[in-house]
């Protein structure tokens, strides 16, 4: 492929805008990967102009530079994770500049990445989780309705935590049991809907109806969001205010009842999508099949489980096999 007109001159800001564009319009990236790939990239492109010069090309950067980066990261005491995430945006850009016709040669896929401990997830047990979710109430929840519907659905169905702030009202199918979930890269699958997160639901699309109806005063106030703030904040100004609940939000009522419910501190919504995955498989469940319903686009990421399982058998096996003490 050949190199764009200007290539050679482009400025390394510009490419990484360009890239970012990319980003957004064609590949569907959310808000939270836009914004980590800009603070990597930009950081990455002013550390080449301060190092070599603002004149300094795309295609003059070589592997050699990248680990170079990759050891102020380290001076300025970030850890191995960090600098991990700093090399895939990098690589990321790399191999679209690549794809355009900027480079010739892919010098991000010559450095390697840095050796990560592997921390599994603690995940609560089957009964820890039944007794969280089945007895949200007042006292550990500010609109009790909504906050046991939201538990359900990120533990019940597994879904993100945007995912699940991202859901409308229409992506409920209430006559095929399941929902329309919006994922990442503006993909789309169906999960099931359990009997109970129904009932949740229904319970607290009453009240929504009720505080929706209260609000509008006649005036026919609406929003398509599913899951909205008890105070309906946004609704209706100039703009397009959908009163959506925030995925802040929801990460601070997960842990809020979590803690009072005796689960550890370190409890978020993504905990809860842990939980799911792994109770499917110890109960039973093919991992293909989880891998489908929590829409993973790799197997490589659901086999995580298998390994959290194992470390759980490994656990039983030392404690209870005689051959093992």
């Amino acid at each position: 492929m050949s190199a764009p007109d200007g290539a050679a001159i482009a400025p390394l800001d510009a490419l990484v805008g360009d890239y970012l564009q990319v980003l957004a319009n064609e590949r569907g990236s959310s808000a939270h990967t836009l914004r980590a790939y800009q603070r990597e990239l930009h950081g990455f492109a002013g550390w080449v102009s301060d190092s070599y010069g603002p004149a300094q090309s795309v295609d003059k950067i070589e592997h050699t530079h990248i680990r170079a980066y990759l050891s102020t990261l380290y001076d300025r005491g970030l850890s191995k994770a960090s600098a991990a995430r700093a090399l895939a945006a990098i690589r990321s850009w790399f191999k679209w500049l690549a794809r355009a016709g900027y480079i010739e040669q892919n010098a991000a896929s010559l450095v390697s990445t840095p050796k990560l401990p592997k921390h599994l997830p603690r995940v609560p047990s089957i009964e820890e989780m039944n007794r969280v979710v089945d007895t949200v109430g007042d006292d550990a929840a500010s609109w009790p309705a909504r906050d046991k519907a939201i538990l359900e659905m990120l533990y019940g169905c597994g879904i993100r935590n945007a995912e699940l702030t991202g859901l409308n009202v229409e992506d409920i199918h209430w006559a095929n049991e399941a929902i329309l979930v919006h994922g990442k890269g503006q993909k789309q699958r169906y999960v099931p809907l359990g009997d109970a997160a129904a009932m949740a639901l229904r319970a607290y699309l009453a009240e929504r109806s009720a505080l929706m109806a209260a609000a509008g005063s006649g005036k026919g106030v609406s929003t398509p969001a599913l899951f909205v703030n008890l105070q309906l904040r946004g609704l209706g100004k100039v703009g397009g205010g959908e009163a959506r609940l925030t995925t802040r939000s929801v990460g601070r009522i997960v842990k809020r009842i979590a803690i009072l419910r005796g689960l550890s501190s370190d409890v978020h919504p993504h905990t809860l999508r842990h939980a799911f995955g792994t109770h499917l498989l110890e109960e039973g469940a093919d991992l293909r099949a989880i891998q489908e319903l929590l829409g993973h686009e790799r197997l490589s990421t659901t086999q995580r489980y298998t390994q959290l399982t194992t470390s759980q058998l490994e656990k039983v096996y030392d404690r209870t096999h005689p051959r093992a003490r």
